[in-house]
């Protein structure tokens, strides 16, 4: 059930999302002038598609949820979706086993995993399926604060403004970030750590409100990003993330520089401002995210 005790519909909030940000012209149809709605209309979408308008409303409004993979594919072209989301619409048109309830399994660091992040020589960290720092070396907490074990990404950069300011692209990268958040959760928003995070995050920013409600889908892909940070100044860095053997989605972060750059220069100096211990061991009690912690309280 949603909040407002309607039976969830995510595929119909899904293709209507989608719809909004479709222009017209981009499928070409006139723009017109009498439009009431953003995108493009539910019967302009069902004739792309070559569905009725009847069908196509009763899959929005959620009176149909198991339409065909060709009717699926066909409304993923029309509301020009690329292969990560066309999956994810896939996935949310597929029938689903009721599951029952399950306590979720903390999230643990490999220990060799663990041991890389020591002798690394770089700045890095580990990231669990939902994006809570599970363990990082000093070099990375020494470039990002928020890169400490029990703080999460999502959080960190939508609500510390410290964080933020470390990112002066930080406008662009963030609806990136959600996106790339949305495709690792799949279908799995119903989780506790999901509706938890999500609902917080809704409540206290409105940029994060925003992105989520585009319903963006985007793979995980190294990228370039420019840092600023108050004691180096600004670093040219390129971001790795590699998925760790064996466990369920967690992720090695990791922040390099093109050597002999004067960025990969700044990198060998971020030594001496590492001032805490080698690394936050991932078993630590104290150092667990945030809600596994209120978890054994």
């Amino acid at each position: 059930m949603s909040e407002d005790g309607r039976p969830e519909n995510r595929l119909g909030d899904y293709l209507r999302a989608r719809r909004e940000l479709v222009t017209p012209e981009s499928v070409g149809l006139p723009p017109g002038r009498s439009r009431r709605v953003p995108g493009l209309r539910r019967e302009e979408v069902a004739m792309l598609a070559g569905i009725s308008a009847d069908y196509y409303l009763r899959l929005e409004q959620g009176r149909d949820r198991n339409p065909s993979v060709q009717v699926v594919e066909a409304l993923a072209r029309v509301l020009q979706l690329d292969p990560p989301a066309t999956d994810y619409l896939l996935g949310l048109a597929a029938p689903r086993r009721r599951r029952t309830a399950r306590r979720p399994r903390p999230e643990r660091v490999p220990p060799e995993t663990a041991q890389l992040l020591e002798v690394i020589g770089l700045p890095a960290y580990v990231e669990g399926r939902f994006l809570d720092v599970l363990a990082s070396n000093a070099l990375a907490r020494a470039l990002i604060p928020g890169a400490r074990p029990g703080e999460n990404r999502l959080r960190s950069l939508f609500l510390d403004s410290a964080e933020r300011a470390l990112l002066p692209e930080c406008d662009m990268l963030l609806p990136r970030l959600v996106a790339g958040f949305r495709n690792r959760v799949g279908g799995d928003v119903d989780d506790p750590r999901v509706v938890q995070l999500v609902g917080e995050l809704s409540l206290a920013s409105e940029d994060f409100r925003q992105a989520w409600a585009r319903h963006d889908v985007k793979e995980v892909h190294g990228k370039e990003v420019l840092l600023h940070h108050p004691q180096l100044g600004p670093l040219t860095l390129s971001l790795s993330k590699l998925t760790v053997q064996g466990t369920d989605r967690i992720t090695l972060v990791v922040h390099h520089a093109e050597p002999g750059s004067e960025s990969a220069q700044k990198l060998a100096l971020l030594g001496s401002l590492a001032a805490e211990p080698s690394l936050h061991r991932p078993d630590d009690p104290s150092i667990l995210p945030r809600h596994a912690a209120e978890t054994r309280e």
